[in-house]
């Protein structure tokens, strides 16, 4: 079997490369390059090609893949309706399946119902993202139902690796700033009272998933979310990040609302429009496309390896001190109003 993965080195498409080449597959890989070495000094059964080129110079993609047909297509990396026109342009003749990865966060925001499936409404006036994922959704459907374009959507909720720690809130430079104010002993904020529902999903599980959904005749039309069937509270997801780092939990609740009107980190989308939201995945609809399929990694588990993980690389420690710094801003101004409620 044959696949294109335009990107190819992210939180979720390492993972799904990396089984395909143990699977024995021709993988090709469109991207410029830069994280490739992620993969191509792996021994595998698989055969990759790397094929260096920016997918927005689509003059120099088309050069690159003509003649070349695929079993499979993915894009790992289109966020907005034109990339996926140039998709469309680029392979709508030489592959056999495309998959587009969307997001959950297009569902409904917020939801008339805590469980979500693919029949939710997509609608999310908080988050331009979201609304992006949704125009391509609909141009790619267009494509299936007029031309007979063989399109898939995946939509993944929140999806880890061993390489960053997952979090609900965090600065520009990534999570490590929180991880260390908990190492530190600091207060960290968890954004409203910590009791919303939310779902992690371990990068090698969704992989397992993505995989039985290539080259599946039954998934040419669909949508399909991929998510552990796990739910946390959000309270609950920093406690095992604290225990995995052996250290106490100083939780600071923060309400959404004030954390976006008070932040420049795009918090309005982020929260309010998706983590702020309690959210219950049915995955019927995966499991009937993949049967057999369940995710195996408890957060508690997966999120002790990420934890390990980053502590022995200082590449992945990337701190933030204005982030820091506004946390502490946050909180002391919480601490201020008390005391003045209080009188």
């Amino acid at each position: 079997m044959k696949a294109l993965f335009i990107g190819g080195t992210g939180t979720i498409s390492t993972a799904i490369s990396k089984k395909l080449l143990e699977q024995g597959w021709e993988l090709y890989l469109l991207n410029r390059g830069n994280r490739n070495a992620l993969l191509s000094e792996r021994e595998t059964d698989g055969k990759l090609i790397e094929i260096h080129c920016d997918i927005n110079d689509e003059t120099d993609a088309m050069v690159k893949l003509r003649d070349l047909t695929f079993d499979v297509a993915a894009d790992f990396i289109a966020f907005g309706p034109e990339q996926v026109e140039r998709d469309f342009r680029l392979l709508k003749d030489t592959v056999k399946q495309y998959i587009f990865i969307s997001s959950a966060s297009a569902y409904q925001k917020p939801a008339s119902d805590y469980r979500i499936s693919e029949a939710t409404p997509l609608a999310n006036s908080f988050w331009e993202y979201s609304r992006n994922k949704i125009e391509c959704e609909e141009f790619l459907l267009k494509m299936y139902r007029e031309q007979g374009f063989p399109i898939t959507i995946v939509r993944p909720s929140h999806t880890y690796d061993e390489r960053s720690v997952p979090l609900g809130v965090h600065g520009k430079n990534g999570s490590w700033q929180v991880v260390k104010r908990i190492l530190d002993g600091k207060p960290v904020i968890i954004h409203g009272d910590g009791t919303s529902l939310w779902t992690m999903t371990h990068n090698s599980d969704f992989a397992n998933a993505f995989i039985g959904l290539m080259g599946n005749v039954h998934a040419i039309g669909e949508a399909v979310q991929i998510t552990s069937d796990e739910t946390l509270t959000w309270n609950q997801i920093y406690a095992a990040i604290a225990q995995a780092l052996d250290k106490p939990l100083r939780a600071v609740h923060i309400s959404s609302d004030f954390l976006a009107a008070a932040g420049q980190y795009n918090f309005e989308g982020g929260l309010t429009g998706d983590k702020a939201n309690s959210v219950v995945f049915d995955n019927t609809k995966l499991k009937r496309l993949v049967p057999g399929f369940t995710a195996r990694i408890r957060f508690d588990q997966g999120i002790r390896h990420t934890i390990n993980h980053v502590l022995a690389n200082k590449e992945y420690q990337i701190e933030d001190p204005e982030f820091d710094e506004w946390c502490d801003t946050i909180i002391a101004a919480r601490e201020k109003a008390i005391a003045e409620v209080k009188g």
